[in-house]
């Protein structure tokens, strides 16, 4: 009582008159009066009932229009809350899922909200990544060319670093990619004028062996009925006379292909020159035209790309090199016609994980059947399984697990789609393919280690980076 009436024998200067308050409640002071309220030193009860005015005046009644928006205000509030919540999470489906949910009252479970955002970011995903293999479709030739470049920069780079410390680097790398594809048309030549040797020979003992097969065939446990493969070698001879022509001109109609890899391999040995050469300043400048804050997160994902390729070329030419090595020495021990031959088709083989080397194997023992007869036909035959069971157990695990981490039913996988896509193409780059896409995505999800400058354009990172030196 002693306040209210201190408050009113102030002079009405003491406080400017301000009207109604903001909502809509209060009196004006400047009249000597209090704006009521709802607490009991007011005149209100402490539950909001009614009570004595404090100057034993009327009762006054709480105002239910402040109640009501102070309900308002911390509905809002709490909602702002959960919304920062989801925002400081980083997940933009958990964000949508909190908005959505402040916005349906919980009609929907908040499980299939989330699965709805998820769903549709992987749909937009796999319909870029569909476009993305169709305009590769559409450009085949440069994009094999293009990989065939990155796979020879992987082989040469290294070598190109070693020259150019005693040699200048144009010169370090024309004696690096010219001194290399020498190499390869010298050994490519060499098994042509092996196989050319033996032509002579061979036409005479696959005679013989096909005799030998059929006397094998028609014993047990087959008992082929005789005259059985003289037969199909009849039906074989009288289909190939009677569809002469078509043949003819399928071949011709291949040689567009003969000049397409030509262009193909011409178009790879171009690229690959300067890949080796200057392959960081590439990678620099066009790291320099990303926004500032994309520049990291490329940075990461390139080094990691390139880590993973040219680990897993490197990985797979010594895998190939050494299961080639091995083939040949049985091969040559055992006197297989086409040794030479068979034993470069392992080598190409290899590139095809899993199930290249079994067909390259399975081809030498058809060879070794007709040439030699069954029992070294078994001989090889016993190969290709300890072949096989060396280069799981042994060779992958030692060479390749440090630069590709894939479960084996991933890469089967991946070589049997790549095979349906794009044939012996497809089941080649397959797997270079998946392991490149998983490092990428894991050097994404990390955090980059602490202390080190991915985004700059410059520095010592920068000098290792591009397509020869991520």
């Amino acid at each position: 009582m002693f306040r209210i009436n201190r408050i009113n024998q102030l002079s009405p200067d003491t406080f400017p008159a301000k009207g109604r308050d903001a909502e809509g409640g209060g009196a004006d002071v400047s009249s000597g009066s209090l704006p009521p309220s709802d607490g009991p030193e007011r005149g209100g009860t402490a539950d909001g009932g009614e009570g004595p005015a404090a100057d034993g005046g009327a009762p006054r009644r709480p105002r239910p229009a402040r109640r009501a928006a102070t309900a308002g205000g911390r509905g809002r509030r709490t909602r702002r809350t959960a919304s920062a919540r989801a925002r400081s999470t980083g997940s933009p489906a958990v964000a949508t899922t909190t908005r959505g949910a402040a916005g349906d009252d919980g009609l929907v479970h908040p499980g299939l909200r989330l699965a709805a955002a998820y769903a549709w970011r992987i749909l937009i995903v796999g319909a870029a990544v569909y476009l993305a293999f169709t305009v590769l479709g559409r450009f085949e030739l440069v994009a094999i060319a293009v990989f065939l470049a990155l796979v020879a920069t992987a082989l040469l780079r290294p070598l190109a670093d070693l020259l150019a410390r005693v040699a200048p680097r144009p010169l370090a790398v024309a004696l690096a990619v010219f001194g290399s594809l020498f190499l390869v048309l010298g050994l490519l030549a060499l098994v042509g004028s092996a196989a050319a040797g033996e032509a002579s020979s061979l036409v005479g003992e696959f005679r013989g062996g096909i005799g030998r097969i059929e006397r094998w065939l028609e014993g047990p446990p087959f008992h082929v009925r005789p005259g059985t493969l003289a037969g199909l070698h009849d039906r074989l001879n009288s289909f190939v006379s009677r569809n002469r022509g078509a043949l003819i001109s399928r071949a011709l109609s291949s040689a567009g292909h003969v000049v397409e890899a030509l262009t193909a391999a011409v178009l790879a040995l171009f690229c690959s020159i300067f890949f080796v050469h200057s392959g960081d300043r590439m990678w620099r400048w066009f790291r320099g035209q990303l926004p500032e804050a994309a520049r990291s997160p490329w940075d990461r994902a390139g080094r990691a790309a390139w880590s993973t390729f040219a680990g897993y070329t490197r990985g797979i030419i010594l895998v190939a090199a050494t299961n080639a090595a091995i083939v040949g020495v049985v091969l040559f021990l055992l006197r297989v016609p086409l040794a030479l031959p068979l034993t470069l088709l392992v080598f190409f083989a290899t590139f095809i994980p899993l199930i290249g080397s079994p067909i390259a194997l399975a081809v030498a023992t058809v060879v070794a059947l007709a040439g030699r007869g069954p029992v070294i036909a078994a001989v090889v035959l016993a190969l290709i399984v300890l072949v096989g069971q060396f280069e799981g157990h042994v060779l992958h695990p030692l060479v390749m697990s440090w630069a590709v981490r894939l479960h084996p039913v991933v890469v089967a996988i991946s070589v049997i789609a790549g095979s349906i896509v794009a044939g012996v193409v497809g089941a080649v780059v397959a797997v270079p393919m998946v392991s490149v896409a998983w490092s990428v995505t894991r050097a994404l999800r990390d955090p980059p280690p602490d202390g080190r400058r991915t985004g700059s354009a410059d520095g010592p990172a920068a000098e290792e980076a591009g397509p020869g030196g991520i």
